[in-house]
C-alpha cells in the first residue's frame, strides 16, 4: 500500500480551522453519531505531522485539563518548527529537515497512511512540495468571521478531484478529494 499523506480536518463555513489566536472554541458543539468517520479515519493512520501552532494549542489545552488533548504514543507524532529550541514532550519527534526529503523518507517507511493534522502553515507547505494526497474536509454550519485559513495564503493553482460529499443531520458537510498531481513532463494532466 502507498502510504498517503491526508489533511483531515474541520473548518468554519468560512473557511477558517482556527481563530487567529488559534482559539477552536466554535468547534465545540453537538456531534452528529459517528463523529463523521473519525474513528475509521484514526484506524487507517499511524502518524501525524504537527506544525509549532497547533502542538501549542494542544499543550494549552492539556495544561487546561481538556478531555482526549494529547499526543498518541501509539502513532508516531512529527512536529515542524524552525523557531522551537526546546525539545518536544514526550512521544513527538522534532523534523529538521526539508519537506520534501522527509516526505520521501516517510513514504519509504512501511506503515499506514500519515495525518496532516495542521496547521495552515504546514499544510501549505506540504502542499507547494506536492506532498498532499487527500483533503477530507468537514465544514461546520458557523462562520467565524476571520481566522487562519485552511491554507496559508500564496498564489498557486491546486486542482482537485472530489471523491465523496456527505451531509450529516447536523449540517455538517464532508469533502472528500485527491490532489490532482502535476503530470511529469512531457505528459498531460489527468483529473
Amino acid at each position: 500500500m502507498k502510504r498517503k499523506i491526508i489533511v483531515y480536518i474541520a473548518t468554519s463555513a468560512d473557511g477558517f480551522i482556527a481563530r487567529k489566536n488559534g482559539d477552536i472554541d466554535w468547534l465545540d458543539r453537538p456531534r452528529a453519531a459517528g463523529n463523521y468517520g473519525m474513528a475509521d479515519f484514526y484506524r487507517s493512520i499511524d502518524t501525524i505531522l504537527w506544525g509549532r501552532k497547533t502542538y501549542d494549542v494542544v499543550l494549552k489545552m492539556q495544561r487546561d485539563g481538556v478531555k482526549g488533548a494529547t499526543f498518541d504514543p501509539h502513532v508516531k507524532n512529527y512536529l515542524f518548527s524552525r523557531r522551537m529550541r526546546s525539545r518536544p514532550v514526550k512521544h513527538v519527534a522534532l523534523v529538521k529537515e526539508s519537506v520534501p526529503r522527509f516526505a520521501k523518507r516517510l513514504r519509504a517507511e512501511p506503515g499506514r497512511h500519515i495525518w496532516m493534522m495542521g496547521g495552515g502553515g504546514l499544510i501549505a507547505s506540504f502542499l507547494d512540495a506536492g506532498e498532499i494526497d487527500e483533503f477530507m474536509v468537514h465544514v461546520i454550519p458557523t462562520m467565524i468571521g476571520d481566522g487562519i485559513p485552511l491554507v496559508a495564503p500564496r498564489r498557486r493553482l491546486v486542482p482537485l478531484k472530489l471523491r465523496r460529499s456527505k451531509r450529516y443531520s447536523d449540517g455538517v458537510v464532508s469533502l472528500h478529494y485527491d490532489v490532482v498531481k502535476a503530470p511529469a513532463r512531457g505528459q498531460t494532466r489527468r483529473a
